[in-house]
């Protein structure tokens, strides 16, 4: 394989890439409840089109009743002597969130500063763009690819992906594949190709304490009936130690440890707590101290968050007691952390520190379980040679201290195949906030690993 050619050809198509891909970025393609769902329809078929036109011999728009419709398109013509891909992404978007905070409009792409902003943009039809432009690669390079390939791009990832393992399981024959390539995570930084071979899972409450029937007048009541605030804040408070750590006992029992080849993969990664701090928008001396810590704490270590806490109206509640007050709490788990008895733990933590008189109500949103992977397939191996002959760089392997719950069930539909984790987002890039980018310097980049990767598995094969 000649992989300068095979490189610049990614080159010389990457202006219209970037075309295509801002036109997709241009459709507000958001699952979200309240938005319109014709502009999923149209983001469907943007991407329908897009995989045709550069060639691909099957493409087709797949549809659930009530559900954002799928994209699948197929190219077995390497023949069943060669390993299949299942590529996937996805096609919708978050909310725009705040307007006036975005620089440029939301569904406007703007190139700046060697970064296309928009919704979307990294997050993740920047995913499409790499399987797109990666197969017509090899379209161009010698007519045809090395592999089979079968792209599937979802319209409901941002709200869950609720319907996705039933549709794997009614598609079986048509996404069998021996390894799954999954186009929506990050890289530890803008230049350095990650594999990502860990994720955390979510355990999720909404909770509500309740102490009063109604809402009283603080100076007539105060200091003779509750106060749900202060109470609820006590009880929320509990939940973790003055070093940010959870207090809740037996939370850490059977975490899987990282393992050596990810100690030293985190001991090679450029750090600079100063620069670290800038990208979380955080006080430096609350930032790890150094990178391993920093792995250790975002990738294998839980982590408790409240993402919500309200009673009354800011602006608008005046001297009283309130009635009732509301919160969500998560918590971020690790491999080796069981989500239900993480759950169950998290339950009775709290319902043991209810006040005399006041009801906690707890409602289960969340029980998304942990991922990793071991890296001894080898497909592992090539995948790292092949992001570090696009990259030019020694490729890392990372966790991501977030959740994408479908990975595993991908997996397991599919045989247990093995799964690369692999994308374009940087700390730089905004997802799933105000003025989301996707570098174009690592989008090229990330093409031409992929395109790569497709030649190294033609020519090495792919234990099955």
């Amino acid at each position: 394989m000649d992989q300068a050619s095979l490189l610049e050809i990614c080159g010389a198509e990457f202006s219209e890439t970037v075309r295509r891909l801002s036109d997709l970025v241009a459709i507000p393609s958001c699952s979200f409840s309240g938005y319109d769902p014709m502009e999923l329809e149209k983001s469907a078929e943007a991407v329908r089109q897009w995989l045709s036109d550069i060639g691909m011999p099957q493409v087709e728009i797949l549809r659930k009743p009530g559900v954002a419709p799928y994209v699948v398109a197929r190219d077995h013509r390497a023949g069943p002597d060669k390993p299949t891909l299942l590529l996937y992404a996805h096609h919708d978007v978050q909310p725009p969130m705040r307007e006036s905070v975005w620089v440029s409009p939301a569904f406007t792409p703007t190139q700046r500063d060697g970064r296309l902003y928009g919704r979307g943009s990294a997050d993740d039809k920047a995913g499409i763009a790499l399987h797109a432009a990666s197969i017509a690669a090899w379209y161009r390079f010698q007519g045809g690819l090395p592999v089979n390939v079968t792209v599937l791009i979802e319209g409901e990832e941002e709200i869950g992906s609720d319907h996705l393992e039933e549709f794997l399981s009614e598609h079986g024959k048509l996404l069998a594949a021996d390894a799954v390539v999954i186009a929506d995570l990050a890289n530890y930084d803008t230049g350095i190709p990650s594999l990502t071979v860990s994720l955390r899972g979510l355990v999720a409450v909404e909770l509500e304490l309740r102490a009063l029937e109604r809402p009283l007048h603080s100076g007539v009541w105060g200091g003779v009936v509750p106060d749900v605030l202060q109470a609820f804040c006590r009880i929320l408070s509990s939940l973790s130690k003055e070093d940010g750590g959870i207090a809740i006992e037996g939370i850490e029992e059977g975490i899987e440890p990282a393992n050596e080849r990810e100690l030293r993969d985190w001991a090679s990664l450029p750090y600079d707590r100063t620069r670290f701090a800038e990208q979380a928008g955080m006080p430096v001396e609350l930032a790890p101290r150094d990178v391993v810590e920093l792995g250790r704490r975002l990738w294998r270590k839980p982590a408790l968050s409240i993402n919500g806490l309200q009673a009354g109206t800011e602006g608008k509640t005046g001297n009283v007691l309130m009635d009732r007050a509301w919160a969500r709490v998560g918590i971020r788990i690790v491999p080796g952390m069981d989500p239900q008895r993480t759950m169950d733990l998290l339950k009775r933590h709290l319902m043991e520190r209810v006040p005399a008189g006041m009801k906690l109500e707890i409602h289960e949103e969340s029980l998304a379980p942990s991922w990793g992977t071991s890296t001894d397939h080898p497909l592992f191996a090539i995948a790292r040679e092949s992001l570090e002959a696009g990259y030019g760089c020694p490729a890392v392997e990372v966790g991501c201290g977030a959740s994408i719950p479908f990975v595993e069930s991908v997996t397991a539909a599919l045989g247990g195949v093995p799964a690369l984790l692999v994308g374009v987002e940087d700390p730089w890039c905004n997802a799933h906030s105000e003025n989301e980018s996707v570098h174009l310097g690592d989008l090229l980049k990330a093409i031409g690993s992929q395109a790569i990767l497709f030649g190294r598995l033609g020519e090495a094969g792919l234990a099955r």
